[in-house]
């Protein structure tokens, strides 16, 4: 099935280089920590390989407030343009939609500061999932928006 792409951005002002440290590195649990309709806040992170976050290659296991829990790969960084990352093995509500996605966050200059921008590409698990798409990538513009708020509160 064909990836479903959503995006969000929001304009900080602070230099490109303190945005991509920032986002690639703080707790997941200060970013995400708010919930959004059915898109629970992040609980913990676990079993996270290879000391702090940043590498190529590492994984972790995301714990969401709902029981829901997903592993995510980071595919690629490169600063301070942009990283990416892999979700698989989802568990909880959103497993019967989902079966993976890829993410990626990337920062540019804007003016005085810096547009941080999140994507996801969804897979659709199956062909109920991807008819649900259109209903979840508005949940989840939200939810990134409310992201993109606790992002900018870190940075400021």
């Amino acid at each position: 099935m064909t990836g479903y792409r959503v995006s969000a951005s929001r304009t900080i002002p602070v230099d490109v280089e303190r945005a991509f440290d920032v986002v690639l590195t703080e707790p997941l649990t200060r970013l995400f920590s708010r919930r959004y309709g059915p898109i629970a806040p992040i609980r913990e992170v676990r079993d996270q390989t290879g000391g702090a976050w940043g590498t190529v290659g590492q994984t972790r296991r995301i714990v969401l407030a709902d029981g829901g829990a997903m592993t995510e790969r980071l595919t690629e960084v490169a600063r301070p343009a942009s990283f990416g990352y892999v979700i698989s093995d989802l568990k909880g509500p959103f497993k019967a939609l989902i079966s993976s996605l890829e993410g990626e966050w990337s920062f540019e200059a804007a003016g005085t500061g810096t547009r941080v921008t999140w994507s996801w590409t969804l897979h659709p698990a199956s062909s109920m999932g991807s008819y649900a798409m259109p209903v979840f990538a508005r949940l989840w513009r939200g939810y990134a928006r409310q992201a993109l708020e606790e992002v900018e509160k870190v940075l400021v």
